[in-house]
């Protein structure tokens, strides 16, 4: 069973912040590297793994603040979660990797692509926006989140982070990931940039994704031209888990 479990200590460090990352599957075969959403961990794709662990060697990144991870003193943006994956990457001595990013995870993937160096094969991103423009259908949403909303909302998320976490402030972590998801500076959204993913990419979103629009990953497909764009009915946010068959059905075609 090779799935993600915050059972051995491997860290690297980032200025003031500690990385955490695991390396599973197989490590002769291609690099298949994970992408978390926020508030997320490693542990989210334990569902997948198994059914491609015989055929690549899987790395899961806990991102900034999350998991086992420290938050450091640097703002949490998804610039900085990308500059954290290149250097840890560099580190790994890993530069030819395939990626698969969800939620927030998604965004950073679509940054790796079009802003970094890196020799990357395949993307896939899972209920990711790419666009600023995003930001104006779920503003209402984010305003109304705090620490103890989410607690309340997602036991099992806050319970994570205090079991996983080794400097626990929920209330700051909290503030920060609002902060990351509201940013409409460079350092947040690719947006235009975009244009420059030359890899192929499948966008997965579940048609009823509340947080990410049809018609925008529509767009995006039309801007990427080597991409596919699969609305998987049935699903939400988090579609791996939702219509797990389904979901690995079209993965493991594109991959």
């Amino acid at each position: 069973m090779k799935k993600f479990n915050h059972e051995v200590d491997t860290y690297f460090n980032i200025e003031d912040a500690k990385i955490y990352y695991e390396i599973r599957g197989r490590e002769d075969k291609p690099v298949l590297l994970f992408l978390h959403g926020g508030f997320g961990t490693i542990e989210d794709f334990n569902d997948i793994t198994d059914s491609l662990s015989n055929e690549f060697t899987l790395v899961g990144v806990d991102s900034r603040g999350h998991g086992k991870s420290t938050l450091g003193s640097a703002q949490l943006t998804y610039e900085q979660i990308q500059k954290d994956v290149e250097q840890l990457l560099r580190h790994l001595k890993i530069d030819t990797l395939s990626i698969i990013g969800f939620s927030d995870g998604g965004i950073v993937t679509y940054r790796l692509a079009a802003l970094s160096s890196l020799n990357i094969e395949k993307l896939v991103t899972v209920g990711a926006e790419w666009h600023v423009r995003s930001l104006e259908s779920v503003k209402g949403i984010f305003a109304k989140i705090t620490s103890e909303s989410w607690k309340e909302k997602f036991p099992g998320s806050y319970n994570s982070y205090q079991r996983l976490n080794p400097e626990p402030d929920f209330e700051l972590f909290t503030q920060r990931i609002l902060s990351m998801w509201l940013d409409e500076s460079p350092t947040g959204f690719p947006n235009e940039a975009v244009q420059h993913i030359s890899c192929p990419m499948l966008f997965v979103r579940g048609e009823n994704d509340h947080l990410v629009s049809e018609k925008s990953l529509t767009e995006l497909s039309e801007i990427v031209s080597d991409s596919r764009f699969v609305n998987i009915p049935g699903a939400g946010h988090v579609v791996f888990q939702d219509e797990k068959e389904k979901f690995i059905k079209h993965l493991d075609e594109f991959l």
